[in-house]
């Protein structure tokens, strides 16, 4: 049987981003000027491209708004030609600039056009203008996606902030450093410590072998302008709480204010509150109907300050939670019934753009095709995506387990038992993880799919277990708390997580926790034309052929249901894709081909997923 190649499905129904650019500049009174390239760009000439590789250009870089669940239609979206120099961490901002970058794409990265390494005792300067005119009672703020690592901006030469975290969006306010009716600088200063420092950085490395990657660095995130209200919303948090029929609303901002809040269903207004910012207000919905992976209803929420800001935002209603049933075994379920939740482990990373899918309908292809293939969920992997992955997730019902980017202190090598003590983390080091920890609990905290957090992966810069987990559960009680996942457990977290290669196995179910595999599979198998590299291509177990790597899989799957009878509550294979040099994917790297029958697949998931998910939990 042929490889089948991989497809994006059905178009965004979205606006369309030429009405929203219309109506954004026409309420927003900034308009962009082309930035003052050095040089000319084009793509850079890299190893694989995706099917959407071609599709990006200067005029539309990732265009969606980035943020689905906090608009506004006063924006002017960023995105495009920037000029760009590396320069050495001790000079100040550059005179002569080297090029055109496109960003969001990392400069790592073949679709930015530079693909080039920034090492530790570099800087990286980006460069655009704008032309801005404001109103009296008005502010602009510049929103960042994300930016690896450390980002100081600067308008018009004057220093307007500075953030720290390669995975959190950060918003700049730049309305004092404006000169209102002339030209705008816009630059900003990255400085990136990779794996030379004690920050979370995932699976970066500036020498990519094994399971480690190329390094992403720079803006790698969509960046854009707003014009609001002197007072305006800073953050939304929404909790769910099915059993009470209401959603429970805190609308954040500078200063305390009345806000109101209505809620649809379908259209309907389905629930109403007023409330103060600041203080959390309780939003009781007249009709009830749960978010599931197989049923994904999304309500959509108004919220308006007294002020004249508003944003529009959407939320499910959904129960996770692990509970023991009549027979004493603790099993995760959803909206109060069990669900075996199979999926994949998920690093999230594109031959093209690396941490930055080259579009939306990219991004989106991944779940999609991940739902075709019978799973309900996946394990997004030491990395955070951009708000518009979980919207994907929460529109289509697909559940995510959100792991925290590691710090990578302590790499041990596979096979190496349990029981190694927590590494040793200076105080500072510590406080830039719990930083960047807490960040991102309350970035992703309004997405229905994400369901449990996953704050330590193995033994991988683990410090002070059982207190950080108690912390994040403190954080988000809504959700669950993996204990951590593989190796190094000190009995604390809701999941009991194993981690076995090829697998499948678990641990023996205990009284207060759920056995979950967390990591199992690793079935490699190279396809030739789809490789990173023709060297060092490794999975746990490779294989020569298709068909014996079909029945491999469904060994594999086949030996997890005894483990189901005896309590497994969840299974997460390596991995969705094929990574640089790791070969055990679904899909190969470029996305191009699927490795598997998907119809055989399909029927594999569903039967574990109806034999861990029968009978009722009273």
């Amino acid at each position: 049987m042929p490889f089948r190649a991989v497809r994006p499905l059905w178009p965004s129904r979205e606006t369309s981003c030429a009405a929203r650019w219309s109506a954004s500049l026409a309420l927003l009174l900034v308009t962009l000027v082309p930035a003052i390239a050095a040089g000319p760009w084009k793509q850079a000439a890299g190893p694989l491209t995706t099917e959407w590789t071609a599709a990006v250009s200067p005029t539309n870089a990732l265009p969606e708004y980035p943020r689905p669940q906090m608009t506004r239609p006063n924006w002017v979206n960023l995105n495009g030609l920037w000029d760009y120099a590396i320069r050495p961490k001790s000079e100040n901002a550059p005179e002569q600039y080297e090029g055109s970058i496109l960003v969001p794409y990392p400069v790592e990265s073949s679709l930015s056009g530079v693909m080039k390494p920034l090492t530790p005792d570099n800087r990286l300067w980006y460069r655009r203008t704008i032309t801005a005119a404001t109103r009296k009672g008005q502010r602009v703020l510049l929103h960042f996606g994300a930016v690896d690592w450390r980002a100081e901006v600067f308008a018009n030469g004057v220093s307007v902030g500075t953030h720290e975290g390669g995975y959190d969006p950060f918003t700049v306010d730049i309305t004092k450093a404006l000169r209102p009716g002339a030209k705008q600088e816009i630059r900003v200063a990255v400085w990136d410590p990779t794996d030379q420092g004690l920050q979370p950085r995932g699976k970066q490395t500036l020498k990519p072998q094994g399971i480690f990657y190329t390094a992403v660095s720079g803006i790698w995130q969509t960046v854009w302008l707003e014009t609001v209200p002197d007072a305006y919303i800073t953050r939304l948090a929404e909790v769910p709480d099915l059993d009470g029929k209401r959603l429970c609303l805190t609308v954040f901002a500078a200063a305390n204010a009345p806000f109101t809040a209505v809620a649809r269903l379908n259209g309907k207004i389905v629930g109403r509150v007023s409330g103060t910012t600041n203080q959390e207000a309780a939003l009781a919905l007249s009709e009830l109907q749960p978010w599931s992976p197989t049923t994904p209803v999304l309500y959509d929420l108004d919220v308006r300050l007294k002020s004249g800001d508003a944003v529009k935002s959407y939320f499910g209603m959904r129960k996770i939670e692990a509970r023991a049933g009549a027979d004493g075994i603790v099993r995760l379920l959803l909206n109060g019934q069990p669900l075996f939740q199979i999926g994949t482990l998920d690093q999230g990373w594109w031959p093209d753009g690396l941490y930055t899918a080259p579009t939306d309908a990219a991004l989106r292809s991944d779940i999609e095709t991940l739902k075709k293939l019978g799973f309900n969920m996946c394990r997004k992997h030491v990395k955070v995506e951009p708000a518009r992955y979980y919207y994907w997730c929460d529109k289509l019902g697909f559940m995510i387990w959100q792991d925290m980017p590691s710090a990578m202190s302590d790499i041990r090598p596979s096979g190496v038992e349990p029981g190694h003590a927590d590494v040793t983390f200076t105080a500072e080091d510590d406080a830039v993880f719990r930083r960047e920890l807490r960040a991102l609990v309350e970035a992703v905290g309004n997405a229905p799919s994400i369901v449990g957090f996953v704050p330590f992966n193995e033994g991988w810069g683990q410090h002070q277990t059982n207190e950080i987990l108690q912390w994040v559960k403190s954080l988000d009680p809504s959700r669950l708390v993996d204990g951590p996942s593989g190796w190094e457990d000190r009995g604390y977290g809701d999941m009991k997580d194993m981690h076995k290669y090829p697998g499948p196995g678990m641990f023996p179910v205990v009284p207060d926790r759920v056995s979950v595999l967390g990591e199992f599979g690793g079935l490699g198998f190279p396809v030739p034309d789809h490789l990173w590299w023709n060297k060092r291509n490794w999975g746990y177990r490779n294989f020569k052929t298709r068909d014996e790597l079909q029945a491999a899989y469904t060994k594999l799957i086949e030996d997890l249901e005894p483990l189901v009878a005896k309590g497994l509550s969840a299974a997460i294979y390596t991995q969705t894709t094929d990574v640089e040099g790791e070969v055990n994917g679904l899909m190969t790297y470029d996305r191009r081909v699927l490795k598997y029958d998907a119809a055989k697949l399909k029927a594999l998931h569903e039967h574990v997923i109806a034999l861990g998910s029968a009978g009722k939990h009273e």
